[in-house]
């Protein structure tokens, strides 16, 4: 025979409180003094209490759940920064509903309505397909990341200073002409800032350079193909230079690198390469690749915690609802490696 659950009419027995006392404990502690939240405490310890969260959820409607849409998990910068919002469980103790956005908006515009109709308590969105406008109209919590954020919360990083860390280095290492291999991305988005910082640099220490701005698909193949073909141009066109390359993420310098190291059988004097994002596959690569660390860890804490204050004001009985929104900037570390001097 399975032991009987433990009941709130327990707990009030075991205590000499009334029900009433025992749900304000789990509802809303604070409105009980701190001697008596310790007696319950020690009453659940001793009847060994095991929450039932569904019936938790009934009675006071939080189901302490958070919504994340997530472009892709190809991109090793959002699989790793997917990894650091779950490992905030620890701390924060939410659980987490992931979608994983296809760039189509009325796909992900589904995704949100499952999400609500889960009662998610927040969203975290990473993906770039909804305007944020949109996104503020379905009044929850939200925290956006590295994306368009007029009328979110955000946490992003300094990209900007990161892109004149990242081509400032190149310009050390004496490349003769630098590139910059990135998305078409809008004005709006936080990436856009990479572009203007290697821009800037290049002007500031007068280095010929070149934008490579294009669209290189969603999977290996698209990926290695497009950029084979950027190699390849590279090549012929300028043979014997000492080119400098400023990729936007590490997944694409990752993919560059091989198709140079498979050419060569080392990286050559004649390349330089610096990547974006510090995720796991640039320190691990054939020859680890220097890069802009986006300390991912931090923004993914910082993001939870900033969405947790949010939603913590929800609960109180007259929340105060923010002015306007939150936009918090993570500073970026450069980290050398091998593909430069």
């Amino acid at each position: 025979m399975g032991k009987k659950n433990v009941t709130f009419d327990d707990i009030a027995k075991y205590t000499n409180f009334s029900k009433t006392t025992i749900s304000r404990y789990f509802n809303n502690p604070d409105s009980l003094t701190l001697e008596n939240q310790q007696i319950i405490a020690q009453a659940l310890e001793a009847l060994n209490y095991k929450e039932n969260k569904v019936a938790r959820i009934l009675a006071n409607g939080k189901t302490e759940f958070v919504g994340i849409i997530i472009p892709d998990l190809y991109m090793h910068y959002y699989a790793q920064m997917l990894s650091e919002i779950l490992a905030t469980y620890e701390k924060f103790g939410y659980k987490f509903l992931v979608f994983e956005g296809n760039k189509d908006k009325d796909i992900e515009r589904q995704y949100i309505q499952e999400l609500l109709a889960y009662k998610i308590e927040g969203l975290i969105v990473l993906s770039h397909t909804i305007a944020s406008k949109e996104l503020a109209s379905y009044n929850i919590p939200i925290v956006t990341i590295e994306r368009e954020d007029q009328f979110t919360c955000s946490v992003n990083t300094d990209n900007y200073m990161g892109a004149v860390q990242a081509t400032s280095l190149l310009c050390r290492n004496n490349c003769d002409i630098l590139f910059h291999l990135n998305q078409k991305v809008s004005e709006t988005t936080p990436g856009y800032e990479r572009i203007r910082g290697f821009l800037d640099t290049c002007q500031e220490h007068s280095r010929p350079h070149r934008l490579i701005l294009d669209s290189f698909g969603k999977t290996y193949r698209e990926n290695e193909k497009r950029l084979r073909e950027i190699f390849e141009e590279l090549e012929a066109d300028y043979k014997g230079k000492k080119k400098g390359i400023f990729v936007s993420n590490d997944t694409h310098a990752n993919i560059l690198l091989n198709l140079i190291v498979r050419r060569y059988g080392a990286l050559p004097e004649e390349y330089r390469i610096v990547g974006f994002d510090d995720s796991p596959i640039a320190g691990s690569a054939i020859i680890p690749i220097s890069t802009v660390g986006q300390q991912i860890g931090t923004i993914a804490f910082q993001a939870m915690e900033l969405l947790v204050a949010q939603m913590n004001e929800r609960k109180k009985r007259r929340p105060v609802p923010l002015k306007e929104p939150i936009h918090q900037v993570v500073t970026p570390v450069l980290i050398r490696r091998e593909t430069t001097d």
